[in-house]
């Protein structure tokens, strides 16, 4: 009687250690053994991996730029000083809208030059008609009507030169030492640079007008992504709880010679103007296939290191299993598998580390 009491005490003394090995986690042979809630409790993300052509995504910073094709510096075509300044920061302009004013010696010789030669046209023009009538009244000869009429064609082209140059400066100004600086496309300022009163020189920049309709990203890619990010490749501009689709125009042939980098020029839609020129966003671009239809896909998180190889813990009805794997190329924020797994399984990816750490405890027990 007292060795059955005896018994039972010691099956009642072990049975609260039973119980409370229940929610550790038992390992053996690289098999971690961990109950449908466990996994739950312990934050495990299962995923299985995707075969097939696509190549992943990219994911990298940017910066959102104007349309190289629809951006346009306003500069001064001559120096001098700054006098009137018409528009600011962000407002729409027109195509020949001034945007600001000149006033210099060189904008008074251009002008004034435009006032000579309208009047030496005039004349010519006068003198042209006056021989005309003579000649039709036989009073004059041909030759004198020949010689009027050729200085009245030099007359207009002259006039029409100087008129070219003061239209090359920009415009009227208002005074005659003035010239007016207008916008030569339609859309927005994104930059002024000029001060008023400012003595700026030939061709400095006062302004940059852009047309936000559409705005590009620059992206910079390692040489391996570049290889496979193709012209029209998808690609999602995300910042500030907005995101838009976007495409890839432009692949750069060749690495910057600083960076080793390659660049990409990618468009985006900005009608709705939810874009801001400046502002950084973060892009995930898709990359081209390997070539491979039967690639295996695993994000790298559910890579781990044990005793010095690559493994990946593979779902089993027990928990998991930790099994070696071999890899091909990485594609974004995902990695080829080229041997070690089916495509069949399922695989630990968010959280994946526990596993490997319950490993290195139970080992350490033994």
């Amino acid at each position: 009687m007292v060795v059955a009491v005896g018994g039972c005490g010691k099956q009642a003394a072990e049975a609260p250690k039973e119980a409370a090995g229940e929610d550790k986690p038992k390992a053996a042979d690289g098999t971690v053994t961990l109950s449908a809630a466990q996994i739950a409790t312990g934050g495990i993300e299962l995923v299985r991996p995707t075969i097939g052509e696509g190549g992943g995504t990219i994911e990298l910073p940017a910066t959102i730029d104007g349309d190289p094709q629809g951006t346009q510096v306003v500069s001064a075509a001559i120096g001098g000083r700054v006098v009137a300044l018409n528009r600011n920061l962000g407002q729409s302009v027109a195509a020949g809208t001034p945007l600001a004013v000149i006033e210099s010696r060189e904008a008074a010789q251009l002008k004034g030059e435009v006032e000579a030669t309208r009047a030496r046209l005039a004349l010519a023009n006068s003198n042209l008609a006056r021989e005309q009538r003579l000649f039709d009244q036989r009073v004059s000869p041909e030759q004198d009507l020949i010689a009027a009429r050729t200085a009245a064609i030099e007359a207009r082209i002259a006039y029409r030169q100087a008129s070219g140059q003061v239209a090359a400066a920009g415009g009227g100004g208002g005074s005659l030492n003035r010239i007016a600086i207008v916008s030569p496309i339609a859309g927005q300022v994104i930059a002024r640079t000029a001060v008023l009163g400012q003595t700026v020189a030939a061709d400095a920049e006062l302004y940059r007008v852009a047309r936000l309709g559409r705005v590009s990203l620059t992206l910079n890619l390692s040489p391996a992504d570049a290889g496979r990010v193709r012209p029209g490749a998808h690609v999602v501009v995300t910042a500030s709880g907005r995101q838009a689709a976007a495409r890839i125009d432009f692949v750069s042939p060749a690495l910057d010679p600083d960076t080793k980098l390659v660049a990409a020029i990618a468009t985006l839609d900005n009608r709705a103007g939810l874009w801001r020129v400046g502002e950084p966003v973060t892009v995930a671009v898709d990359l081209a296939g390997s070539g491979n239809g039967s690639a295996i896909r695993i994000p790298s998180t559910a890579l781990q290191t044990v005793d010095g190889k690559t493994v990946v813990f593979v779902r089993t009805p027990q928990g998991f299993k930790a099994v070696p794997v071999t890899l091909g190329q990485h594609a974004g924020d995902a990695v080829i598998v080229a041997s070690g797994l089916s495509g069949r399984e399922q695989v630990a990816a968010g959280n994946s580390f526990t596993l490997k750490s319950a490993l290195g405890a139970i080992a350490d027990e033994d």
